[in-house]
């Protein structure tokens, strides 16, 4: 493609060189860089892509585009205001804009953001649209399935794998949206159909620094990118009313509000709701009459995550019976409240709940469930807010009746640093703590636990366990690794759970 079709997209580029160039591919790491490409130069935390330039042009770049002049002798420079957005829109065009002609949902908040996907995947299918998924688990349509480094990737790969899938026979799309793709203008040059907000709790402050500017990266999805525009002049949002921010995103956002609410007037409300371990049943309110379903799905928030499912197939125009049926046949989600086989009479959950919400969401939910007892097995991520992990320490404590505290991915800070900051979140409530000796004869009073090798907690908290209780593994949910320092190893709770089972056998 010449490089004068790419910059169409664009408001006012200013070039230097030859426009009329062919460009082979994008890049924006110059040590990926091929014969023939655009190399992007982006200002990054840690680095500035202009540094690169030198690099990428010896790799093959034959132009680049910065938000500032560089010296590129021989190749063409466009300068622009936002090197960023201008790699989002290129890339769309390039790519020959994937989410043009297809209904394009993205799904923004803190929690529940992966269910909601699967659920509205299926609700797409039974309406006759087989659709994509990208998010937290992987990018995936049919038999293409490609690993997910982040949530949202960056944008030239984003529109090279909706590329990829749409042209292996997807017709939709469903897509997590993240807090640093929208604050990075990833999904600039995505078309959004219909916009979903579930919740926003306290996570990635490390990054966004506050609460505020948390919420405004989130609210960009429902002004910057869901103005009715020629191309779709019919996006809708879909937003959580019972979430405090949820009212902002209503009045903010550019196109036709559809609300939802488990406690008060909404568009879409619960008019009865059953809750048991083996799943929902509801019957919901909406526009369209009343929806009657049943869900293997457990607890109050995946109810949550059900009406805002149910909100997007309304937003995008499908039957009561599509959306029934999709929910209904939707019976898992990898390591969301995932099930680990035992032939004994101890339920065994995996969840990926990293947050002190989530966290809470989940075992408020057990304790209304439970039979007996609940043990919980967390930590918290290193290099990562370190003001979540007393909150989640105090969390899981009040809810079980055994906290077991381990690693998560500690990554390049000291495990036992991270592990006492969760522990200081406990010692105010005056439990007894056990030691990993004391648990292997089990335990007989309310406490916790605190052991750094989270192979080890698995099992001391399993063998632990008796007929009756439910042991929930959070924080790591479908990820099969563990980051220690800057390496990489394989490790999943699923695979842990059942060698620590046998064990008790």
């Amino acid at each position: 493609m010449k490089l004068a079709q790419l910059l169409n997209c664009l408001a006012s580029p200013e070039v230097s060189g030859d426009a009329g160039i062919e460009i082979e591919s994008l890049c924006y790491d110059s040590r990926k860089v091929a014969p023939g490409a655009l190399f992007f130069a982006l200002r990054g935390v840690k680095s500035d892509g202009t540094e690169f330039v030198e690099a990428a042009v010896k790799g093959g770049a034959v132009a680049v585009v910065a938000d500032r002049p560089c010296a590129c002798p021989g190749v063409t420079v466009v300068v622009v205001p936002d090197a960023r957005v201008a790699m989002s829109l290129m890339a769309a065009a390039f790519y020959g804009t994937p989410t043009r002609g297809i209904p394009v949902v993205g799904i923004t908040g803190t929690n529940g953001k992966t269910t909601t996907t699967y659920l509205v995947e299926g609700i797409m299918e039974q309406a006759g649209v087989p659709a994509a998924v990208l998010g937290t688990i992987s990018y995936r349509f049919g038999a293409t399935n490609i690993p997910a480094p982040n949530t949202t990737p960056e944008s030239v790969d984003l529109q090279a794998i909706l590329r990829e899938l749409v042209d292996h026979g997807a017709r939709g799309a469903v897509m997590e949206v993240s807090s640093h793709a929208l604050e990075q203008h990833r999904v600039d040059g995505c078309l959004f159909d219909v916009a979903l907000f579930s919740n926003l709790t306290r996570d990635h402050l490390d990054y966004h620094l506050d609460m505020e500017s948390y919420f405004k990266s989130k609210l960009r999805l429902f002004t910057d990118l869901l103005a009715p525009t020629a191309e779709k002049p019919l996006r809708r949002a879909v937003v959580n009313l019972d979430d405090p921010f949820g009212p902002r995103i209503a009045e903010k956002a550019a196109a036709p509000v559809l609300t939802y609410s488990m406690a008060g007037k909404a568009d879409i409300s619960v008019a009865e709701a059953e809750f048991s371990v083996d799943g929902i049943r509801c019957r919901l309110n909406t526009p369209v009459g009343e929806i009657s379903l049943a869900s293997e799905l457990l607890g109050r928030f995946n109810l949550y995550n059900i009406l805002s499912a149910v909100g997007a197939g309304l937003a995008l125009g499908y039957s009561k019976e599509a959306i029934r049926a999709g929910i209904e046949g939707h019976k898992r989600v990898p390591g969301r409240l995932e099930r680990v086989e035992t032939e004994e009479r101890i339920t065994v959950l995996v969840d990926y709940a990293h947050t002190g919400d989530a966290l809470e969401n989940v075992l408020s939910t057990l304790s209304e469930l439970k039979t007996d007892r609940i043990i919980t097995i967390f930590g918290c991520g290193g290099d990562r807010d370190k003001g979540k992990r007393p909150v989640m320490g105090e969390i899981a404590a009040r809810y079980s009746d055994l906290a077991v505290i381990t690693s998560d991915n500690p990554r390049t800070e000291d495990p036992q640093a991270i592990l006492e900051d969760v522990r200081a979140g406990i010692l105010p409530l005056g439990l007894r703590e056990y030691g990993l000796e004391e648990l292997a004869a089990g335990f007989h009073e309310k406490g916790f636990a605190t052991i750094e090798s989270r192979r080890a907690a698995i099992r001391a908290a399993l063998l632990a366990a008796r007929p009756g209780d439910i042991v929930l593994l959070a924080g790591k949910g479908h990820e099969d690794y563990q980051i220690v320092g800057t390496e990489k190893f394989h490790f999943d709770d699923r695979e842990e759970a059942a060698a620590a089972l046998k064990l008790r056998g």
